[in-house]
This record gives C-alpha cells, structure tokens and sequence, in this order.
C-alpha cells in the first residue's frame, strides 16, 4: 500500500513536470523555423526521455547566472536547497506614469529584460498610454533569447517594437523567419545606438539595464548619439 502511494506521488511529480503545450493564438502564422510548436515538442520529448529513465536532472536547464559585481548575485551565490527568497521589482528608482515620454528605449542585456517587462506590460495594458516602445535585447544566442512568447505578443501592439542583438551568432537563415529584420549580430556599439536613437518616431527617453561594463558602454554611446544625461535612467 505505502509503494502505491509512493508511485503515486512520484507519477504526479513528474506530471508537474511536464511542458505545457502552447494555445493556437501563440504561434504568429509567420512559417517560423523553429515555431512555439517545435520548441515545445523538443521540451516534450525531453521531459519523457527523463520519466523514462527516471532521471530528473536530464530536465535540468543553465545554473542561474551571477555577475561578479551584480546586486543580487552575491546573495544568490549563498543559496542552498530549501531557502526561501522574496522578490519585488526591481525597479530601482525609477518611476514611471502613462504618458510622461514620447518614447522609451529599453536597451537590456540578458537578465537586464527583467525591470523592462513591468514596465512594458504596464504601458500596454493601459489603453489610454500613447507611449511608443523601442526594446533592444542583447543576448548570446537565439536560444538564449528571454521571454520569447511574451515579447513577441507585446511587439504586436502598434507602439512597441522589438530588436535583438546576438554575440555569438552570425547567421539570419539559421533564425526564424520573423526574427530575421529585427536582429542583428555581434555587439551593441555606438552605430547601432545612433540608428536606434534616430529611427525613435518621438523624442526618446532610454533606460538601460545589464551588467556594469553594459551598463557603462550604453551611457557613453547614448551621449554621442545625442541624449543628454537627463534623458536616460541606469539600472
């Protein structure tokens, strides 16, 4: 009786596990190679590769990532097993009301995306917010891309738009085809940012959110593209 609970209990675990199959309304219809489908048939196959044989660790994504001077990463780093952590923000302290820029570049390295997205899905969940949005995430890979689903349902609506900047990848065909005029390869440099800066339809405020050396890079090449320091926010 108590193996029956057990198996029991073990079958619901891994049921938890399990990829979530995406609604109809989150493929975009665009042909893209690979579409929300194949991304979850892979996760699909991986999660019954794993119940299988019984072992989760084959499930196991990237360790999080720390920077060596991040906030937050040292108290990470000091996690173990059954901590628990509270998390609001971030928003560091910046504050943001409907309407109060023409436009907002976000430019986000990596996790950086993290305190655009609030701040994004305010702007669309507010009819009345005329605000335009122009976000430039920056990443190693396609793959390593965050949020996909998300930012591709929120670059639908007319004032938003999305960008992506890729290190370690120097190939459009290998993208999917909706990826393919949006993205751009190597690092994001001073040219990139004075087209960004200038392609902007009303006169942008930036935020900017990544690692120090980011951080610091994107500062400098705001300035030369114009803005003045009152016309950008650091995270």
């Amino acid at each position: 009786m108590l193996d029956e609970r057990e198996e029991d209990a073990d079958e619901e675990a891994w049921l938890q596990l399990r990829p979530v199959e995406p609604l109809p309304s989150q493929c975009c219809g665009s042909g893209c190679s690979p579409c929300v489908f194949d991304l979850y048939h892979q996760e699909l196959a991986k999660w019954e590769a794993a119940r299988a044989s019984k072992n989760r660790s084959l499930l196991s994504g990237e360790e999080s990532q720390c920077y060596p001077t991040g906030l937050m990463s040292r108290y990470v780093r000091s996690w173990s097993t059954g901590d628990t952590a509270f998390w609001r923000g971030p928003f560091g302290d910046f504050f943001y009301k409907a309407n109060q820029y023409g436009e907002l570049l976000m430019l986000a390295s990596g996790t950086g995306l993290a305190p655009m997205v609030p701040i994004l899905q305010t702007i669309t969940d507010n009819a009345e917010d005329e605000t335009f949005v122009t976000l430039v995430g920056c990443f190693k890979t396609f793959e390593g891309i965050y949020l996909k689903t998300f930012l591709q349902e929120q670059a639908r609506f007319w004032n938003v738009r999305t960008f992506f900047v890729l290190s370690q990848e120097n190939s459009p065909e290998k993208l999917p085809q909706s990826y393919r005029e949006k993205t751009r390869f190597g690092r994001l440099a001073q040219g990139l940012i004075k087209e960004l800066v200038g392609s902007c339809r009303r006169k942008p405020f930036a935020l900017v959110c990544g690692s120090a050396e980011f951080t610091k890079d994107m500062a400098k090449c705001l300035l030369c593209a114009g803005l003045a320091e009152d016309s950008y926010f650091l995270f």
